[in-house]
């Protein structure tokens, strides 16, 4: 028989050969791990890309409906097709010269129809988004033009040195971004079936990597479509499919920019683009409509639009659309868009928002004559170029005292609105979050062992 020191320095060895057990174990899963992420993305939790407005490209073919402006208009513009009369719309240089601006114009305007209370095509114009379900629609606006139409490339190619592999376990949702949503009780029919599609997609992403939940990673006007997404289905399916919702300068109150947008036109850095050609088209956008600045965020004391005759607060934007020569699109922004924005739900899913600071950005725009067709004086203040700061993080606001609500927010000094997707020090940032989430449910499994 052994007497109580032999015992005890039996168990002593037990206990050390388990130990050893458990960290030669978590060492080969690591290993694993390690090994699985570097190859064949093994560890990656799928990811699905939503772009912003403009980010991906569009066709269009048109019928017997159509009736141009012009001759210039006239179907046989352009003069190469492609099956089918198929025929890039978005992004087209073309849309450069003023009689083809024209067309562009007419051809993507989009018509609010009061007894049907939505939005269609120009008669004649039918529209379609491409490689859904792919990153391919988003990586360049014009595939001809890869070094001034780049969008989503650089990201898609950082994500690819994670792993990601697109159709695998990397997906991209492009929409067609002229059409928004409308609040509860009203019809969205194109802005709807992309939440259905985008839904379908989580699901099948998940399904063909092992039941793994997705995370969702957001640009721009994209961000606004995740979140109402996220809070038009159950709780039960979002935690059961969504792991994470990362949003890249999201402008969750709306901008500023969007009114100079309905009042002069924009031109969006295209360069010899008349504005005023294109701001029908642009006034006409569901999208746009649902872009400018929220009431709630922005407030009723903060002056946007200052002409001799009157100064334009958030609160004023009724009044605002009908002063710009705009009275059409009062009834659709008062019935379908402000009670859409009028109260931000928390998804109750982890949310990270990931933004750009300290650009000049559009603040207050000065008429001095109160010609909107004129170019105004403007006043800058912060943000990302393009959104406001005090939309950039309308979340943290509007959600305060959500207490189960995760939401953490990164700034990036210096970065704007559309460089985040390509400039280094933002990949960076971008991926390393990712890196983060994937990694969590790693080391979950390597406490279990561990226990």
């Amino acid at each position: 028989m052994m007497n109580k020191q032999e015992q005890e320095q039996e168990q002593e060895q037990e206990q050390s050969v388990k130990i050893g057990v458990v960290t030669v174990t978590v060492v080969v899963m690591l290993s694993l791990v390690c090994t699985s992420g570097a190859s064949t993305g093994g560890n990656l939790h799928p990811l699905i890309l939503i772009p912003g407005n403009g980010g991906n490209q569009l066709e269009a073919k048109l019928s017997n409906e159509y009736k141009p402006s012009s001759f210039i208009c006239d179907s046989w513009y352009p003069l190469i097709k492609k099956k089918k009369g198929w025929f890039r719309i978005w992004f087209d240089t073309s849309v450069i010269l003023s009689p083809f601006t024209q067309c562009f114009t007419e051809r993507m305007m989009l018509h609010y129809h009061p007894q049907l209370d939505d939005y269609f095509n120009t008669p004649g114009v039918h529209t379609r988004v491409l490689h859904f379900g792919s990153t391919n629609s988003l990586l360049y606006l014009n595939p001809r033009l890869k070094h001034i139409t780049g969008y989503m490339a650089p990201l898609v190619d950082s994500l690819q040195e994670l792993g990601y592999a697109d159709g695998e376990t990397l997906f991209g949702a492009p929409y067609d971004f002229r059409y928004g949503l409308a609040a509860e009780g009203h019809p969205s029919q194109v802005g709807s079936k992309f939440l259905k599609d985008l839904k379908n997609l989580i699901e099948e992403a998940s399904a063909s990597n092992g039941g793994k939940p997705v995370i969702l990673l957001s640009h721009s006007l994209g961000g606004l479509f995740v979140l109402q997404l996220l809070n038009r289905n159950p709780l039960s399916w979002r935690q059961k499919f969504i792991k994470h919702f990362i949003a890249l300068s999201a402008p969750w109150g709306g901008a500023i920019d969007e009114t100079y947008t309905f009042a002069s036109g924009n031109t969006l850095g295209v360069p010899l683009v008349d504005p005023l050609l294109v701001r029908p088209e642009q006034r006409s956008s569901e999208s746009n409509l649902w872009l400018l600045p929220n009431p709630k965020v922005f407030g009723p004391q903060k002056p946007i639009v200052i002409t001799p005759n009157r100064t334009y607060s958030a609160h004023d934007m009724v009044d605002f659309l009908k002063d710009i020569g705009f009275p059409e699109g009062v009834y659709p922004y008062e019935t379908r868009i402000v009670p859409l924005i009028s109260n931000i739900e928390t998804p109750q899913v982890p949310v990270t928002c990931i933004m750009g600071t300290g650009v000049r950005t559009l603040e207050t725009l000065f008429y001095g004559n109160g010609d909107f067709d004129e170019r105004p004086e403007i006043s800058y203040g912060d943000g990302d170029g393009t959104v406001n700061m005090l939309s950039l993080l309308a979340l943290q606001s509007l959600w305060k005292e959500e207490g189960n609500q995760y939401l953490k927010v990164i700034k990036m000094d210096g970065v704007s609105h559309t460089s985040i997707l390509k400039d280094e020090v933002a990949l960076n940032q971008i991926v390393g979050e990712i890196s983060k989430i994937n990694s969590r449910a790693e080391l979950d499994l390597i406490n279990v062992l561990s226990e």
